[in-house]
């Protein structure tokens, strides 16, 4: 049997609710839905709606803030600095993306980059938008609160995955890019440890520097790590590209590892570039169709396994859910069961 799916309305409306009840306003509430429910349409289940119970722990705490607007630190005609303030890190980027654009038409080039924003939800949510608008978005974060991933050669952690993303228009299915630099994630790993389940391959070592592919590593003692992309054959790869990362957040932003934590956030980098600033959109769009083209033209290793472009397959979900409802993960409403009980929402049947 199929799972029983969910219309995306549906689900983004009651995520909607559980937010106003908790007290964050409308616009915001919209946002961090909306942001959400796409993560689950692209199947970015780890980071979709499984994130809405977290984050509504975290506004009944105070960790995140509901109420005020971010702080421009610096105003550059091409560039900006924002104080997050731990407001809801979706609403905040998507304010960004905005703020990144419009001077994007007129420099060709916007960059915005968020200190102290809360967490921002998957990456691959906001891509769609400035593909539409015929942009090429460069976004990255990373979380200086925490740290999962050790340094290649290393064993105790220093980094989170520390996600590193693009999207560009091709003249069809765009272009979206989402990668961490690490070999998974804290929400996977977080999610097989919890249902005791095991990794595809061994992308972590243990507390002795022996490889893993078992979750549990992570909580024993002494603590194990998550391994940077590339893992113990090429791990500098990955542990060099964190350190990108680093740069384009913490460094930028002036605040990271350096600083005291304050709690589970995230440090954003967002750039938007004009192709119209420079050959323009339709040789933006004739230059990168023909590389899709040739790219999906190349001879497949496994003929049942075509070369699809990063996001594609991600692109046709998100064209079908739409269409038939939205599949979610099993462990996703039973955690939101005791807020919908306590704020009087009915789940989405």
């Amino acid at each position: 049997m199929p799972p029983p799916t969910i219309p995306a309305a549906r689900l983004e409306a009651f995520a909607l609710q559980l937010l106003l009840a908790a007290g964050m306003p409308d616009e915001r509430a919209q946002a961090v839905a909306t942001v959400l429910v796409e993560g689950d349409l692209t199947g970015h289940t780890t980071h979709g709606l499984q994130l809405l119970a977290p984050y509504l722990a975290e506004i009944e705490k105070g960790a995140m803030r509901v109420e005020g607007d971010p702080l421009v630190v610096s105003d550059q005609p091409a560039a900006q600095l924002w104080d997050g303030c731990r407001l809801p890190g979706p609403w905040l980027v998507l304010r960004a993306l905005d703020a990144a654009t419009q001077r994007a038409r007129q420099a060709g080039t916007g960059t915005v980059v968020i200190r102290r924003s809360h967490h921002i939800a998957s990456l691959a949510s906001y891509h769609r938008r400035a593909a539409e608008q015929g942009t090429l978005l460069l976004l990255a974060c990373s979380d200086p609160n925490t740290c999962s991933v050790a340094p290649f050669g290393g064993l105790t952690p220093v980094f989170t995955p520390n996600p590193v993303s693009a999207a560009f228009p091709t003249g069809g299915v765009p272009v979206s890019v989402d990668i961490s630099t690490s070999t998974t994630t804290n929400g996977l790993t977080n999610r097989l440890h919890q249902q005791g389940g095991r990794l595809p391959a061994p992308w972590l070592i243990d507390g002795h520097g022996r490889p893993s592919d078992d979750p549990s590593v992570l909580f024993a003692q002494p603590q194990g790590t998550i391994l940077p992309l590339g893992g113990l054959d090429s791990g500098h790869k990955g542990f060099g590209l964190s350190l990108l990362v680093e740069a384009l957040t913490g460094g930028l932003a002036g605040h990271g590892r350096a600083d005291p934590r304050e709690g589970w956030g995230a440090t954003v980098f967002v750039q938007v570039i004009d192709p119209q600033a420079f050959a323009g959109l339709e040789a933006f769009e004739r230059q990168m169709g023909a590389v899709a083209a040739q790219c999906r033209a190349s001879r497949p290793a496994d003929p049942a396994r075509p070369v699809r472009l990063p996001g594609e397959r991600a692109h046709r979900l998100a064209q079908e859910q739409r269409l038939q409802g939205v599949a979610l993960h099993d462990a996703i409403l039973p955690a939101l069961q005791p807020w919908a009980d306590r704020y009087g929402v009915a789940l989405p049947a």
